[in-house]
């Protein structure tokens, strides 16, 4: 079976459609069809079959998917292991990140592998929902993404992970709040406050939720924003309180806004890099996923501070 047949059926099994698979292998529809006719008439058995206007994978179809990532990734780690023996990784990395992922770890990374000629880093950012990011594979080499503990929407989708680090999301108050001289809070002192939340389905949602739960009252959300930039702004203004990362927020800035952890409820984000498996072999990507985890380490030491 053609190789490359085999990637438009892997392509389908994760995008969905024939029109998506043509829109990022840059062919029209009826060359991805013919394609994918191509390969059923070599393996002898139907791969797809009809469901309203679109395809589907059948059993085969998928089983054979299955066994196109288990290709590509062989194909991939030949060309690292010849990149290796060169000493050498060349090529360009594609990276797509959040907001505030890129702002605290790109930076330094970049630096670091400045020296490399070769080696070419593409950045880009979006602030997708929870569930959006592992879709973000299909596109980029690298998904920088960030979930709550034990909520995980990556899991079971056959991505490579590489945990990066643990950013705590401590309490942002006006500098003049009546808790801002407190070494900590918990959740029945921020319960009753106005609060500042992101969209419905960003993850720091769900901090708010188990507030909620741990209270057993209402959180009163008063304005959402994607952006921290801005609900720092509206911290400082005295609009309301935030959950705001420790790492990249502006809480150190003396007389507009501090930040105090949060007790008893468990405040944190998990910051991980998320790659399709055969996309994880090559060198090029394996080197910027080291200057991640060398960054991210170098970040963490530099705010070290032991939490109440």
């Amino acid at each position: 079976m053609d190789v490359q047949r085999l990637e438009l059926l892997r392509e389908l099994s994760e995008r969905g459609s024939v029109t998506e698979v043509a829109r990022a292998t840059h062919r029209t529809v009826s060359a991805v069809s013919q394609q994918l006719k191509l390969l059923e008439r070599e393996a002898g058995l139907p791969l797809t079959e009809r469901a309203g206007r679109g395809l589907v994978l059948t059993d085969a179809g998928r089983a054979l998917a299955r066994s196109a990532t288990s290709v590509a990734v062989a194909r991939e780690r030949a060309n690292a292991l010849w990149d290796e023996f060169r000493n050498h990784a060349t090529g360009e990395v594609s990276l797509v990140t959040f907001p505030t992922a890129g702002q605290m770890l790109l930076p330094g990374v970049l630096k670091n592998l400045a020296a490399s000629n070769d080696l070419r880093v593409n950045c880009t950012d979006q602030d997708p929902e929870l569930n959006d990011f592992p879709a973000l594979t299909s596109d980029f080499d690298i998904v920088l993404a960030h979930s709550m503990p034990g909520h995980l929407s990556w899991g079971g989708r056959g991505l490579t992970v590489v945990p990066l680090m643990t950013e705590p999301l401590d309490v942002g108050l006006p500098a003049n709040h009546r808790l801002a001289d407190r070494a900590w809070v918990t959740a029945a002192d921020v319960a009753a406050e106005t609060w500042l939340g992101v969209p419905d389905g960003f993850p720091f949602q769900r901090i708010l939720h188990e507030i909620e739960l741990k209270v057993g009252v209402n959180v009163e959300v008063s304005q959402r924003f994607s952006d921290m930039r801005i609900i720092e702004a509206f911290i400082m203004a005295g609009l309301g309180i935030a959950l705001v990362p420790r790492y990249t927020s502006g809480g150190s800035q003396p007389g507009k806004f501090v930040l105090r952890p949060l007790r008893g409820v468990t405040s944190e984000r998990q910051i991980v890099a998320l790659m399709r498996p055969d996309k994880a072999e090559r060198l090029a990507v394996r080197t910027v996923i080291g200057a991640l985890q060398t960054r991210a380490a170098e970040v963490q030491a530099e705010h070290s501070v032991v939490t109440p």
